[in-house]
């Protein structure tokens, strides 16, 4: 397909991605003379009623949201039986390929790229949206350190109750939460363990849970505990430590209840980090009364 000139406009210039439900290419806006990421529908699913409705649904959501950290949608289209959405291009890496490339990150890092994912994904979250499929290749990173969500592709507006597929379980088995693996509705609380696994992942170099099949990982995120970060990876400090610990609880309402309260969070932690190292958390974002008692190392 590259060359294509979609509604005489959108040019495919190269093929950058592919998923079981679209392809990404690196196109053209030829009318503002701009680079675009345009995601093609796959023809054998362009026919499907239900994939093709799940499609559109995805351009509306991701239409409706306008922040820094979340990959903006431009258009969506069709052209005879090509279906289509127009995205800021952007030019970066995936976060997963960063993190195999490098393996453990540093905290500062880690936390900083977190802090943003949350806030983007936490845009979403007052606009109505739950993202459901968050993980390091829906995370892109530029080369000056802004990162960008993308892919709300299953994304579902919490007004469009009516558009539950019971039989179907959303996410990916690595980074889905305890309740998406049990079959549940998500929740923004879902998003927000889905955030902590990634954080977990870039801290430790690899997620929290691993098999082979993913019926086997369901089961971990529902009954197993992980092993502490400090076990992973001893540069992590105890306070970060928590922060991932809440962030993974098996019960929603013991995590942050939504991604911008996480984001928050993230930034304070960051901003005492620069003040006083060996703070536990404190004050009403970290938890209350529920964490750990406050210390100071000598």
């Amino acid at each position: 397909m590259e060359g294509t000139l979609l509604n005489n406009r959108y040019r495919l210039v190269e093929l950058v991605g592919s998923g079981g439900m679209a392809m990404v290419y690196k196109g053209v806006d030829t009318l503002l003379h701009r680079p675009v990421a345009i995601k093609v529908l796959r023809e054998a699913y362009a026919s499907d009623p239900a994939f093709l409705a799940r499609f559109q649904r995805e351009a509306r959501a991701a239409a409706q949201l306008d922040h820094p950290n979340v990959v903006t949608v431009y258009d969506v289209g069709q052209d005879g039986e090509q279906h289509y959405i127009v995205m800021e291009y952007v030019d970066g890496e995936d976060l997963k390929t960063l993190v195999r490339r490098e393996g453990q990150l540093g905290v500062d890092r880690a936390v900083d790229i977190a802090a943003q994912i949350a806030a983007g994904v936490g845009h979403a979250h007052k606009a109505g949206i739950i993202h459901c499929d968050i993980k390091p290749q829906n995370v892109l990173v530029t080369q000056e350190g802004v990162v960008k969500v993308t892919d709300f592709g299953i994304a579902r507006a919490l007004s469009e109750s009516g558009m539950t597929d019971s039989e179907v379980v959303w996410g990916s088995p690595l980074y889905f939460s305890p309740e998406q693996a049990a079959g549940e509705r998500p929740t923004p609380a879902s998003d927000v363990y889905s955030i902590g696994v990634v954080l977990y992942e870039m801290l430790a170099g690899a997620p929290p849970f691993q098999a082979e099949k993913p019926a086997a990982l369901a089961l971990m995120h529902i009954r197993e505990e992980p092993l502490p970060l400090s076990t992973r990876n001893p540069h992590v400090p105890p306070q970060l430590d928590w922060i991932v610990r809440k962030v993974l609880s098996k019960e929603p309402s013991a995590r942050y209840r939504t991604a911008e309260q996480l984001a928050l969070v993230l930034r304070e932690y960051r901003g005492r980090g620069e003040q006083a190292t060996g703070l536990y958390p404190l004050g009403p974002f970290w938890g209350g009364a529920c964490c750990p008692r406050a210390h100071r190392h000598s």
